[in-house]
């Protein structure tokens, strides 16, 4: 794809000019598809339903769960093609399947994800999710955007085009996320006109900038105005009051941040779509449960965020969140809108999300509706055992050699002393928010090191695109660690590399070790590698198999817990403490960052 660098902030008229190009395009072409496969195609869909042709298939004896009416109705469902042709009785087919009395449901949708947070490959990933009845995820790949820009986005695109999992992308609008670090790339609102025009995009991604949005920021209105009657996410912790109309009146329409009742209620009453997210570390659902089972749950929706391969491994993907609902009070038929219709309806995708006719046949079998089991995918009429798989690493060649570092080794993590009293960045555990502290650091021959009977560890950031030398430093209290180093090159949103210790020295061999991987993650004591894990695709994702990335996860974090650690996803704890967007404190590679004010601030108050 070409870039439109000249559709700045000061040219929002001219990103919408790109969009309303590439939509005429694709409406002219579609015509062409109308007017002959199209009608031919409705045609016979019409002639199962009525009976004049036989269906390619009727799963028949079951119960089918309508997300419509949130009742469940005793019925034979007529696929043709990849289509339902109609719900009812009596039709001859090709193939008839008895289901025996159990449930029918709408595929499974996850209605916000970043899909690098797996650590797999796309393919890899409908691997895990598609037998789980994921049959839709529309990622955010703002991860892999702030590496590669373009060429990032596409590799999810054209996942979604030619993969087994209907991927949809929405397009990133954070990247880099602030101007108070570097990233591998940044997208202008041209460039988000060119996404736009592609069909497998739905709108706008996560607007993390929400202070700027607030603002008025003309960049960031532009971007918006891009996105036109699209959807366009949200992405506000804490935001309330005048500041929320502001951010939902600048057209932003949904938020995944809420983590108390009244903050969700207000985002609801306001016109928002609310996201329930039960991720790997961040979770509200416990919180947030309640809401669905008001007339508000029409507005709500499942969504994962960031998932890690264990967790889909053993605990599943959307089908663990209808579990986990459900086994709060909550009525299994809603649990089941909030992962279909709600979602397929807030992103405009009418062609999916329930059992109807004329919808994709996108369906799930289960025995019961409170335990949701999975039993058989259907993705598009055909079992998910019948389908092709791709390549595990195909189309990955590109988002390889990311890691780009001028190291000094050592001596780019000393911290001189400039006063007494040093912020400290404060773990909260299970959240991506961070508390702020105050605290006299230990000091030796002039500079701060790590203490660890007060938990006080040294944390880094070292820039990782533009071979920069960058490098900032901080102290964070929250690990736990007594010996060694944990370093990251996954660290939101830029991905630079991170890295925690209690010894500097230990600290840099972690550091060399992510670039000799080429990315990834690794745990270090004494000078010896304890756990590894390699990233080469972008410094985000790995090529091996699930099974052996979540092995592998699995030994890192018995490695960090070796040595002390008291978190129990510390690399993902670790991954945020570098998000300049999440309250209340942050490190990046130019410095500390107060995210109330979206500055930079010393690290000593006593400078």
């Amino acid at each position: 794809m070409r870039r439109f660098d000249s559709c700045q902030a000061r040219s929002p008229l001219m990103a919408g000019f790109f969009v309303y190009i590439g939509l005429l395009s694709e409406i002219v072409g579609g015509a062409v598809l109308i007017n002959r496969e199209g009608i031919r195609y409705r045609q016979e869909l019409a002639a199962v339903a009525a009976h004049r042709r036989p269906a390619d298939l009727v799963l028949t004896g079951g119960r089918v769960v309508d997300v419509f009416t949130r009742s469940v109705e005793e019925a034979a469902v007529a696929i043709y093609r990849s289509r339902i042709a109609a719900v009812g009785r009596g039709y001859e087919a090709n193939r008839t399947v008895d289901l025996g009395g159990r449930f029918l449901v709408p595929g499974l949708i996850d209605g916000h994800v970043h899909l690098e947070s797996s650590l797999v490959t796309p393919t890899e990933f409908a691997r895990l999710v598609l037998p789980r009845g994921t049959t839709t995820v529309i990622v955010d790949p703002h991860e892999i955007a702030n590496v590669l820009g373009l060429e990032g986005v596409k590799l999810f695109t054209e996942a979604g085009r030619t993969g087994p999992l209907d991927i949809f992308v929405m397009a990133p609008s954070s990247v880099p996320a602030t101007a108070l670090e570097i990233s591998g790339a940044r997208l202008t609102c041209g460039d988000i006109g060119l996404l736009l025009a592609d069909d497998r995009v739905l709108g706008v991604g996560e607007m993390m900038n929400y202070p700027g949005v607030v603002a008025s920021d003309e960049e960031l209105m532009a971007i918006i105005a891009a996105a036109g009657s699209r959807p366009v996410d949200g992405h506000a912790p804490g935001l309330r009051g005048d500041q929320l109309c502001a951010y939902v009146g600048a057209g932003v329409r949904s938020d995944h941040e809420a983590t108390d009742l009244a903050e969700a209620r207000e985002k609801l009453a306001r016109g928002m779509w609310l996201m329930i997210r039960e991720g790997s570390t961040a979770k509200s659902l416990d919180e947030l449960v309640t809401l669905a089972a008001d007339p508000a749950g029409r507005r709500c929706l499942w969504v994962t965020d960031d998932r890690h391969p264990a967790d889909l491994l053993h605990e599943g993907h959307i089908d663990h969140i209808i579990r986990r609902a459900t086994s709060r009070g909550l009525d299994p038929l809603v649990a089941i809108e909030l992962a279909t219709i709600n979602p397929a309806t807030c992103f405009g995708l009418d062609d999916r999300g329930a059992i109807a006719p004329g919808r994709l046949a996108d369906l799930v079998v289960v025995s019961d509706l409170q335990e949701f089991r999975v039993e058989e995918t259907y993705r598009r009429g055909r079992p998910v055992s019948q389908l092709s798989w791709p390549d595990r690493a195909a189309g990955t060649g590109g988002a390889r050699g990311s890691i780009n570092v001028r190291w000094a080794g050592v001596t780019s993590l000393h911290l001189p002393a400039a006063g007494r009293l040093a912020r400290v960045m404060e773990v909260v555990p299970g959240q991506i928010v961070t508390g702020m502290s105050l605290a006299a650091p230990k000091i030796i021959h002039g500079r701060v090191v790590p203490d660890t009977d007060r938990d006080l560890l040294k944390l880094a950031v070292v820039e990782r695109h533009r071979s920069s030398g960058r490098v900032g430093l901080g102290l964070v209290r929250g690990f736990g660690l007594r010996h060694g180093a944990m370093a990251s090159s996954v660290a939101h949103d830029s991905h630079n590399i991170i890295v925690v210790g209690c010894s500097e020295e230990d600290m840099a061999a972690a550091v060399e070790q992510i670039i000799e991987l080429g990315g990834g993650q690794v745990v270090v004591a004494n000078g010896r590698i304890l756990a590894q894990l390699a990233l080469p695709i972008a410094g985000l994702m790995s090529d091996l198999p699930a099974e052996e990335v979540s092995r592998q996860v699995e030994e890192l974090e018995r490695a960090a817990k070796s040595l002390g650690c008291l978190l129990p996803k510390p690399f993902m704890a670790l991954s945020f403490l570098a998000l300049p967007v999440i309250p209340r404190l942050k490190l990046t590679d130019g410095g500390l960052v107060d995210v109330e004010s979206l500055s930079y601030i010393p690290l000593f108050v006593d400078t």
